[in-house]
């Protein structure tokens, strides 16, 4: 019985960091509507991204997309061979991994907005 509580305890801290690390990458106001985003319309320009996602700013675009860049959810293209130069952002292969997530994510939330009005009326 005492190993098996062991076990349990480290499953669970285990899956705790697991998500802790997860939220850590993904977490935030923006991220993830910008994963959904460049998932949905593909190839995206900044402007273009900032006034499809109401809200953000300049600034903190710029910074989250660098982040998402960094661990591998973005891919920044840029056309050099254009004037003025043409940057476009993109998801990679590895952010499509989040489609499930973002699924589930989603799917939840409708029903969480489900309960949360039948309980207030």
């Amino acid at each position: 019985m005492e190993n098996e509580e062991t076990i349990c305890r480290g499953s669970c801290s285990e899956n705790l960091s697991a998500v802790e690390d997860a939220i850590y990458v993904i977490g935030g106001k923006w991220k993830l509507k910008i994963i959904i985003v460049l998932q949905e319309f593909g190839n995206v320009r900044f402007n273009e991204l900032q006034r499809t996602i109401s809200g953000i700013s300049a600034r903190v675009l710029s910074n989250e997309l660098k982040d998402l860049e960094l661990n591998g959810f973005v891919k920044r293209i840029v056309h050099s061979e254009q004037t003025p130069v043409l940057v476009e952002y993109i998801s990679t292969d590895y952010s499509k991994t989040l489609k499930p997530v973002i699924m589930s994510l989603s799917e939840w939330g409708k029903n969480h907005k489900q309960n949360i009005k039948a309980d207030a009326f």
